[in-house]
């Protein structure tokens, strides 16, 4: 009971000390005069995927690779399987070509290179697997590609007129914002990592399973939010193109951070939920061609929660 309580607390914490460290950067943003895309690819992106990389921080500082790990392609398979079915039985999502083409091809590219870095017992005979500095540092490499891309897509996009007052916070407000979020981040990743080992021994159950079932979907909760709100208000891209983001993310920078901090040693009960990963991203490119092209309808959304909770079963 005491473990699930702080692992229970450290989620609401990070997810809370997120929204007010993005409420407080983007109003700083604001009064630099930075624009809305800016904001949306820098600041929202970043602060999207930021209870990922406090739990993985904590959890590559003590030692504990399972759940860095877990955390990571448990939130990839939430994404897509859990998030986007529920969003697609909101509201069917049609994706645009630029993103069947390019942005969900290259989200299974980062699954398959997290499973190649993470198999050398599979590929190179050696007696564990690690995902190594090396490894970390090609992932980080690959974020500067996918952010070099992403701003090559915001010279394309047409200036969009600013809200009026929007997020308009006095100087001490925004600095309390910040502080507060990082201070909340701090201390809930801290809790969240402690609680899923703890939690994890009293349950008999191993740390790589709490950590990509709960600490995954804990995690994941603030592009859950994005997906299904945009999903009601009928913006499919914003639907997908969250998931999509989130999950590159994830394993380019989340994870190049974390190992360059901590080589990760690959436990054999993360083996399944690195396959399910790639087939996930497979099953998502799949989906634009099967019935209405380019489109995930709500069958499609029924289909991948119902793999969800297949996942679920075989993990542990």
């Amino acid at each position: 009971m005491t473990a699930t309580l702080i692992l229970c607390a450290g989620l609401v914490a990070v997810i809370v000390g997120a929204n007010w460290l993005v409420d407080g950067a983007s109003a700083l943003a604001r009064r630099l005069k930075v624009s809305d895309l800016a904001i949306g690819l820098t600041v929202v992106a970043f602060g999207t995927s930021l209870p990922e990389l406090v739990v993985n921080l904590f959890a590559a500082v003590q030692n504990h690779p399972a759940v860095a790990l877990g955390n990571i392609t448990g939130s990839n398979i939430a994404n897509i399987l859990l998030i986007l079915g529920l969003s697609a039985l909101v509201c069917p999502l049609q994706v645009g070509r630029g993103t069947t083409w390019r942005e969900i091809p290259l989200a299974f590219l980062a699954a398959i290179l997290l499973w190649v870095f993470c198999s050398d017992t599979v590929l190179d005979g050696a007696a564990v697997s690690v995902l190594s500095r090396t490894d970390a540092l090609a992932f980080l490499a690959f974020f500067v590609i996918f952010l070099l891309y992403t701003a090559g897509i915001a010279r394309q996009v047409p200036t969009v007129a600013e809200p009026p007052a929007a997020h308009v916070f006095s100087t001490g407000k925004i600095t309390v914002l910040i502080v507060m979020g990082l201070l909340l981040l701090v201390v809930g990743g801290k809790a969240i990592v402690e609680g899923a080992v703890r939690l994890a021994a009293a349950a008999g159950l191993s740390e790589g399973f709490i950590a990509a079932t709960l600490v995954a979907v804990g995690t994941s909760l603030p592009e859950l939010a994005t997906s299904l709100a945009a999903a009601w208000k009928k913006k499919p891209d914003i639907a997908i193109g969250n998931v999509v983001g989130s999950n590159i993310f994830n394993i380019f920078f989340v994870l190049g951070i974390t190992g360059t901090i901590h080589p990760l040693t690959i436990t054999p009960e993360l083996i399944p939920s690195l396959w399910i990963g790639v087939l996930a991203a497979a099953i998502l490119f799949v989906c634009m061609f099967i019935g209405k092209r380019h489109r995930i309808d709500r069958w499609e959304g029924a289909a991948l929660l119902a793999l969800y909770v297949l996942f679920l079963l075989i993990t542990d």
